[in-house]
């Protein structure tokens, strides 16, 4: 086991985490919320599937796939590190700060939006470094590893504490 300062790798990523003894909190739950969904690789999306207990049976075209949206991936993520950003990717929006796409730190949201007169951005995944996010990207795929830098992108949210107001 590393000791402390020690760098360690997060796992199947090559990325390193923070040095034990020296992150801070926030990105000590970033790094177990980017875990938490690197753990998901593999699980099929499923549209309004998964939240805060794991992965789910969705609704319409999502109700007979065990898996996650975008949205329940990355709430599930940030349960599990004790952080609770909401259900929806409009809720999540506003569950932090917004962070420079230069400043992503792992875990972060980083969020994709194909219609901006639309109330709120219409995807999110998780970052993994600064170019790599996991997210559960549409039906009929599986919840994966895919680049940061896409077309649509909209903006990354630093999660806080607490859970965003409700609108």
């Amino acid at each position: 086991m590393p000791g402390a300062g020690a760098v360690t790798e997060l796992p199947g990523t090559g990325t390193a985490a923070a040095p034990r003894g020296v992150a801070g909190a926030r990105s000590a739950a970033g790094i177990i919320a980017l875990r938490a969904a690197l753990e998901m690789v593999g699980l099929p999306y499923s549209w309004g599937g998964g939240g805060v207990d794991g992965p789910g049976y969705g609704a319409g075209s999502g109700a007979r796939t065990w898996g996650f949206d975008c949205s329940g991936l990355t709430e599930y993520a940030w349960a599990r590190a004790g952080v609770m950003i909401g259900s929806t990717t409009r809720e999540q929006w506003r569950s932090g700060i917004r962070v420079p796409k230069e400043l992503v730190e792992p875990g972060d949201l980083v969020f994709y939006d194909s219609d901006p007169a639309r109330p709120g951005p219409e995807h999110v995944g998780l970052a993994v470094d600064a170019a790599r996010i996991v997210d559960a990207p549409y039906t009929g795929a599986n919840v994966r590893l895919d680049p940061l830098d896409r077309p649509h992108f909209r903006g990354v949210v630093r999660p806080a504490p607490g859970r965003p107001e409700q609108t």
